[in-house]
């Protein structure tokens, strides 16, 4: 197995419904040490956030996208014909994750990169693509038609927002496909003591030539600091790749996460990862 293919490659934690719970459920942390328990409506610190219009920003997607033309990919997914796009990313009023569609640009030594809301209608042929790659489908097992990926996506574009899932760009290419989501209102929750606001990450490099430059690590790490830029009450951001993808977690460690755990979760045992706020400039 070439280890370059698998460079910061994380996957969900099983099935293809985002791991969602019925509306108020309560669940607390696997084994003896646990001891935060999580209720799955929304905190009040939360509530109380949004009824103060918090936050106060971060409306709509940012107007100078600036997608380039490279090698077909941009065009065949529609970003150079399409701006309608723009139109759809706006927050909803009980925005779970503080606004992704607005977080904007970030620099890095690589280029420019920016987290862009998936559409359906114009991303789904190039993340099934992405899917039937042998180093991604080994482990996010969703390779096949297009419809295998629909069906992967669809429960998170028409969910409450508790996961987005976003193509990451570089230099305004598309390369890389992330999951947003809210961990402590995940399944992962009954597996770890999950904290209000605990935010996951998943992801996996798309583009062959970008794997394998250390890329996963450093995009890691800007995510991750992002999150913790733009939400506020997040303490923690989570990964859990699959322990036998050694780089993967090996791009976690490099990003400032630190392993505190071994997890089972549905089909795979994981290396529960934990970037904390407060060790951010230490790590």
């Amino acid at each position: 197995m070439d280890a370059e293919g698998y460079d910061g490659t994380t996957a969900p934690d099983g099935g293809q419904d985002g791991g969602r719970f019925p509306d108020g459920w309560t669940v607390s942390g696997g084994g003896t040490d646990c001891v935060d328990t999580v209720e799955l409506r929304l905190s009040d610190d939360l509530e109380a956030a949004l009824a103060a219009g918090y936050p106060a920003a971060a409306a709509g997607f940012p107007q100078d996208v600036g997608f380039s033309q490279d090698a077909g990919f941009a065009q065949e997914a529609g970003f150079l014909q399409d701006a309608s796009f723009l139109q759809e990313a706006r927050l909803p009023p009980d925005d779970l994750l503080d606004g992704v569609p607005g977080w904007g640009p970030v620099p890095t030594p690589a280029g420019t990169f920016q987290l862009v809301p998936v559409r359906m209608t114009r991303d789904l042929p190039l993340i099934t693509l992405w899917m039937n790659d042998p180093a991604v489908a080994a482990f996010w097992e969703l390779d096949g038609p297009d419809t295998v990926t629909a069906a992967h996506l669809r429960p998170q574009l028409d969910g409450d927002g508790r996961s987005i899932p976003c193509l990451g760009t570089l230099g305004g290419v598309p390369m890389s496909y992330w999951e947003i989501y809210r961990a402590d209102l995940d399944a992962l929750a009954r597996s770890y003591p999950a904290r209000p606001h605990d935010t996951g990450l998943h992801f996996l490099i798309g583009r062959v030539a970008d794997r394998g430059r250390g890329l996963g690590t450093l995009l890691l790490r800007t995510v991750a600091d992002l999150v913790l830029d733009r939400r506020p009450l997040c303490g923690r951001v989570v990964g859990e790749p699959d322990l036998r993808n050694t780089p993967s977690t090996a791009a976690f460690l490099g990003a400032g996460f630190r392993l505190t755990a071994e997890i089972e979760l549905p089909g795979k045992r994981a290396a529960l990862m934990i970037r904390d706020r407060a060790l951010r400039t230490v790590l």
